[in-house]
Formats: structure tokens, C-alpha cells, sequence
């Protein structure tokens, strides 16, 4: 290879960026000493065939422009500096490191190199450089060509409170779809298959959020035990999609991910990446060295103070990014930002997203990190989701997260799921959660839509697991079963487990339903975790994690009752859709709407009278109904007109046996019809004011009275 030419470039953008006749390459190091960029054969990844001394620096950042170099060429980085960990310095250039800006990663860890940058010194707890070079068992950058013919794709922007979300993993959905070319299965271009666009639109969702494709590692000690990270919450590139679900790693992956985005647009379909940027791949102070930490340790992470050779650790993976410092919030906000304007997603979920709210140790609505998301004028414009909490002190933070900020609400999984289990002093909790827990977001400015409502994450049991196992069965992960959480308010129907027992089976298909009807009738937003609708199970796995197998995948030959509650789900995600009454925009007001002699919404127990605050409070309490007038939203449609709906009538009961809930004798003379009963898919019926309906044990029933709508 002839010497490359070596002209001093620029600052900015960081990263490898081509230009059409050269790339030119900058990294942030604010305390390195020198900083050498690494060349590697494209088909033997493993020889380094050049080294080149970056000497210009500008503001911390070290760069260079090389003409000739194009895309596919693999690169790294030996940084320079002192090897200190008692003052927070770990520079080894003895350890390859990959471009924090990277737009493709080459390759995964191999551990059998020495890609931890430190050995133990003589003295008990004493670290001291290692300089075994480990550039031939890392991953390497790839120069990437940008260029997309994106051929006029345009966001769906569809408005919150209209947004049905489906969490997936990008891999599990598609890996065992028989209908699905085999070379696409488990990767982007599965999910941009026809049959799975198809499938997504016939099942009425509005976006996709796809657990974590940013480039991410897969550890040593689950490797071990010939397990995998499947989830994938262990970032070690936060511009890179992960190569694993792509044909290629030489930057076939950034194609393949927008091909399924415009396929995925083109159905009016939104994509919501679940994003990780409180953490890092490289773990606690015993990690190994693959990026960040070499680069510039002080400034990426979060030390203790006086203690600087060990890591903050409020997210329980063994370090906290440090998105107090400017560099750090840049890279945050540069990778949003790419991932919007570049890759055209619509909207992220962040991961213990108090971890990144945290200014020095508590939790801080009004911190930088929020400063700079919203006056951002391409990030505050695209749904911006939290986890709202982290393990470290004060981390609970649900329901204080700043306007235009949705929120994973667990209270509204915690109550609902109790609710159907039947436990006492649920009916409070429980009429909060199914308006939008305007007890939580209203107070603050924000709106129903701000309530992420769920029943069933990633994180846990399915929705099949939920009512069939009492406690979770983790022995696969190799822990023991000692991992995963012990409190999932489940139940098992009297059987641990698969059985064949009729009565358990039918009242697990309802119950099945009830979860799936309440989800969609509650105000706020629904996610729906994928599989659900099709009672997909992981045989009592509430931590799986590390199963990149049948334990999570997908399972496509569904039997009758699968294919019956699929039917189902898409049904009440119909019903959802066809009535405005149950996605409303703004919160219910509780009063009586002006020209009408009802409220917008009535609370009613079974002999049609409203409930009194002492029965809102009474342990016994288990079912209720809940009326909503459709004369006056008080909102706008896309015309300007005021919108109206139907009248609609949610009941719910939870005891074993039936209730007789009598309609409202105040109510107009006109009859109300069953839309919906979980316990009769069948059941047509009319009643009318003063007449009883009978709602069966654990079940759902919907009543509708038409209006003429002009």
C-alpha cells in the first residue's frame, strides 16, 4: 500500500466522515497524550497495516484528513497517556480502541485476547498496565458511506394519543416465521418482509419499538455458560446499528436498518428505538478497555469522588455514563440526533432514563440533559419515552419527567395486573390508571398520552406467563434461578405451568382477553409486548436476557386458541381506533358537560348508581363501571370541528362469580348494545335504561349506545 498523505482536517463532525475523496477522522481526548490512528487489512482484520500520528488537536479533539481512504476501511485507535486508576486515568495504547463515533462496527470481542488494560500488581488491589497488544480480538470501525436513495420517505408522525405501540426484538420475531425467506430471518430485513408489514397492519399496531440495535457486546461470563446477550442492553457504540441482525458487519448493517424503516414507513408504520446511553459495554473498573474508558476515562464516566478508580454505579451494570460533561451530552445528543435525521426513526425509549436526569447525585427534572432535548429543534419534535427510574437512591421517578416526555407507568401494570388477580383495595388505584393517571401527569401540564401504559414488558413474564405461572423459572440463565424479579403478581389457575385442564385453560384465555381489553380501553398510550397476542410463553422465564433461542423466540405454529386471542387483540385495537372516547387528548374533567345532564365520565357500581367515596375505598370492591358520554370530547378533530363519539359503557369484573350491573334509570331511553364480552365473543345483546346485564366472573364487557355523528 503506497504512504497515505496526511492533511490536518477538521474537528468536526466527529467520526470517520467520507467525503467523496477521503474520510476525514476526530475523537475527543481531553487528557491524552498523543493519538494514533490504525489501519486494518479489510479481509484479514486481524493485520494492522498502518499507523498514523494524529497531531492535530483542536478544543480536546484529535484529527486528521487522509484523501484516498474510502468507505469499508477498518480503523481504531491507540491512545496515549498516563495509566493511573487512583486518579482516574486508564490510557493504554497497548489496547485497540474503537471510534466512539463509529457509523459500523467490524467483528465482535474475542476474548481470548488481552483486552483488559490492566493486571494486578504485587500489592493486594494494585492495578498496573498491561501491554499485551489486543488489536487482533477487537472490533474495528468501518468507514461508512452514508448515501440512501430513501425515494420521498416521510415520518407517519401519527399523534400520541392515536399511537399503539409494539415492543419486539428485532431477532425473536422473525428468526422461526416459516414464511420468511431464510437468509432474512432474525435480522432488519425481516422485519421489512411483507408478511411481517402485513402482519403488524392486520394486527392494528401504529409503531414498533424495537428493543436495543445499537452495536453492543456479548460478555464473557455468559459466553461461558454458552449463553448470549439477547436484549442487547450493553452498548458498546451508540451510532452503529448491531451487525448480528444484518447479512453483513462492513456497513451492510446501516442499509439494512433503513430499508426496514422505509419499508415500516410505507405502512404507516413508526419506529422507536429503546436506547441505552446510561451505560456502557465496558462495566465496572475490572471491565475490559474497548473504548470509552481508553479514550478518556475521567470524562466519559462517572467516578466516585474520592475515590476515582471505581465507577458510579446507578444502573446496576458496573459503571454510570457521565452525562454531566459536555463532551458526553454532545455524543448523547449527536447520536439522537443521527439516528432521527439519518437512519429516520420517529422516536427513542430511554433506558433508566433517571441515570441521565441525575446532575451530582439526585435525580434533577429541570438538568442539562432536558435543557438540551427540548430546545432541540429536531429531537423535541419525535416521541421521547422514559424508563423513569434507575437503582440508584431516589431513581423512582415515575410521573416527574418534564413535558413532552411519555413515561413507562408501572403503577398502571402493577394495578391492573392485581385487579384481575382478584386482590382487595384495588378500585381507587385502579380508576386513576384507566383514565390516563391524571393523578400523576395532570398537576405539571401534561396530558393522558403521557401515561405509557403496559401490562407486559421485555423485562418479565409474557402475558401468557402471567396466568400460568405463580413464580418465575429462570434455571436456563445458569443462576440458579436466584435472578429476575420474585414479585410478578401472577397466578397460575390452581397448575404451575402447561396444562391440559380444560376450566384452567378457558379461565387463562380470558383472563388472557381481560388484560388485553383493559390495556386498550385505558386512556393513554398501550404498548403492547410482542407475542402477547398470541400467547406466546417463555416457559416461566421472567429474565431472559441472555436465551437467544426458543425460549424466546418466536413461536409460529400457533394452535386454535392462539390464533382465536390474535383475533382478539386485533379487535380491540379496532374498537380502540373506531372510538375517539378512548384515546382522548386531554383528561377527563368529572363535571357535567354544558347543554347535557351526565358528566363526561360516570363511575357506577352494579345497581347503577355512582360510587360513593367510602365504596372507592372498600377492600371487598371488585368490579365497576365506567360510562363515557361522546357528545362533547372537548377537543378538535383535524378539521377544527368538535369532536364527538358514540356513548360507551366499560365494565369490569374481577370476582369469580357474575354481577348483574344495572344501566342508569337517568340516562336517555335508548338502548345500549354488547360490543365486546371476553367471557361471550358471541354475545349479542341489547338493554335498556333500569335493566340488568349480566357480566360473568372475570370478564370485560363494552356496551355502546350509537349517536349520529355529522
Amino acid at each position: 500500500m503506497p504512504p497515505f498523505r496526511i492533511l490536518p482536517g477538521r474537528p468536526h463532525p466527529l467520526g470517520a466522515t467520507w467525503d467523496g475523496h477521503g474520510v476525514n477522522f476526530a475523537v475527543f481526548s481531553e487528557n491524552a497524550d498523543s493519538v494514533e490512528l490504525c489501519f486494518f487489512d479489510r479481509t484479514d482484520p486481524q493485520k494492522e497495516i498502518e499507523r498514523i500520528r494524529v497531531r492535530e488537536q483542536t478544543a480536546h479533539v484529535w484529527h486528521c484528513y487522509i484523501p484516498g481512504v474510502r468507505p469499508g476501511q477498518l480503523y481504531g485507535y491507540r491512545v496515549y497517556g498516563p495509566f493511573e486508576p487512583e486518579r482516574g486515568l486508564r490510557f493504554n495504547p497497548a489496547k485497540l480502541l474503537i471510534d466512539p463515533y463509529a457509523k459500523a462496527v467490524a467483528g465482535q470481542v474475542d476474548w481470548n485476547a488481552p483486552v483488559f488494560a490492566y493486571k494486578m500488581g504485587d500489592s493486594a488491589g494494585d492495578l498496573t498496565r498491561d501491554e499485551q497488544d489486543d488489536a487482533w480480538g477487537k472490533p474495528k470501525g468501518v468507514v461508512v458511506d452514508t448515501y440512501f436513495d430513501w425515494d420521498g420517505d416521510r415520518a407517519p408522525r401519527v399523534p400520541w394519543n392515536n399511537s399503539v405501540i409494539y415492543e419486539v426484538h428485532v431477532k425473536g420475531f422473525t428468526m422461526q416465521h416459516p414464511d420468511v425467506p431464510e437468509e432474512d430471518r432474525g435480522r432488519y430485513s425481516g422485519i421489512a418482509a411483507p408478511v411481517i408489514i402485513d402482519y403488524l397492519k392486520s394486527l392494528g399496531v401504529t409503531a414498533v419499538e424495537l428493543l436495543p440495535v445499537h452495536d453492543f457486546l456479548h460478555d464473557k461470563f455468559l459466553l461461558d455458560k454458552g449463553l448470549r446477550n439477547y436484549w442487547g442492553y450493553n452498548t458498546t457504540s451508540f451510532f452503529a446499528p448491531h451487525a448480528g441482525y444484518s447479512i453483513g458487519d462492513r456497513g451492510e448493517q446501516v442499509a439494512d436498518f433503513k430499508n426496514m424503516v422505509k419499508a415500516l414507513h410505507g405502512a404507516g408504520i413508526e419506529v422507536i428505538l429503546d436506547v441505552v446511553y446510561n451505560h456502557t459495554s465496558e462495566g465496572s473498573e475490572l471491565g475490559p478497555t474497548l473504548n470509552f474508558r481508553g479514550f478518556d476515562n475521567a470524562a466519559y464516566y462517572r467516578l466516585v469522588d474520592d475515590q476515582p478508580r471505581y465507577y458510579v454505579n446507578f444502573t446496576g451494570t458496573g459503571n454510570t455514563l457521565n452525562s454531566r460533561h459536555p463532551q458526553v451530552l454532545k455524543l448523547i445528543m449527536d447520536s439522537l440526533r443521527y439516528w432521527v435525521q439519518e437512519m429516520h426513526v420517529d422516536g427513542f425509549r430511554f433506558d433508566l432514563a433517571s441515570a441521565l436526569a441525575r446532575e451530582l447525585h439526585s435525580v434533577d427534572r429541570l438538568g442539562s440533559f432536558f435543557d438540551i432535548i427540548h430546545q432541540d429543534p429536531v429531537l423535541s419534535t419525535v416521541k421521547l419515552i422514559a424508563e423513569p427510574w434507575d437503582v440508584g437512591p431516589g431513581g423512582y421517578q415515575v410521573g416527574n419527567f418534564p413535558v413532552l416526555w411519555a413515561e413507562w407507568n408501572d403503577r398502571y401494570r402493577d394495578t391492573v395486573r392485581k385487579f384481575w388477580r382478584g386482590d382487595e383495595d384495588q378500585m381507587a388505584e385502579l380508576g386513576w390508571r384507566l383514565t390516563g393517571s391524571s393523578d400523576l401527569y395532570q398537576e405539571d401540564g401534561r396530558n393522558p398520552y403521557s401515561s405509557i401504559n403496559y401490562v407486559v414488558s421485555h423485562d418479565g413474564f409474557t402475558l401468557h406467563d402471567v396466568v400460568a405461572y405463580n413464580d418465575k423459572h429462570n434455571e436456563a440463565n445458569g443462576e440458579g434461578n436466584r435472578d429476575g424479579h420474585d414479585n410478578n403478581l401472577s397466578y397460575n389457575y390452581g397448575h404451575e405451568g402447561q396444562t391440559d385442564d380444560p376450566d384452567i385453560r378457558r379461565i387463562r384465555e380470558q383472563q388472557k382477553r381481560n388484560f388485553l381489553a383493559t390495556l386498550m380501553f385505558s386512556q393513554g398510550v398501550p404498548m403492547l409486548c410482542g407475542g402477547d397476542e398470541i400467547g406466546r410463553t417463555q416457559r416461566g422465564n421472567n429474565n431472559a436476557y441472555c436465551q437467544d433461542n426458543e425460549i424466546s423466540w418466536f413461536d409460529w405454529n400457533l394452535s386454535g386458541a392462539q390464533r382465536a386471542l390474535f383475533d382478539f387483540a386485533c379487535r380491540v385495537i379496532a374498537l380502540r381506533r373506531k372510538h375517539p372516547a378512548l384515546r382522548r387528548r386531554k383528561f377527563f374533567r368529572g363535571r357535567e358537560i354544558r347543554g347535557a345532564d351526565v358528566k363526561d365520565i360516570t363511575w357506577l357500581r352494579s345497581d347503577g348508581h355512582e360510587m360513593t367515596d367510602a365504596e372507592w375505598d372498600a377492600h371487598w370492591v371488585r368490579s365497576i363501571g365506567m360510562r363515557m358520554d361522546g357528545r362533547n370530547l372537548g377537543e378538535l378533530d383535524a378539521s377544527g370541528r368538535l369532536l364527538s363519539d358514540d356513548d360507551l359503557f366499560l365494565i369490569l369484573n374481577a370476582h369469580d362469580e357474575g354481577v348483574n350491573f344495572t344501566v342508569p334509570t337517568w340516562d336517555s331511553e335508548e338502548l345500549w348494545e354488547v360490543e365486546l364480552d371476553t367471557s361471550n365473543d358471541r354475545r349479542e345483546e341489547t338493554v335498556g335504561p333500569g335493566q340488568a346485564l349480566t357480566v360473568s366472573g372475570r370478564s370485560v364487557v363494552l356496551l355502546v349506545r350509537r349517536r349520529q355523528r355529522g
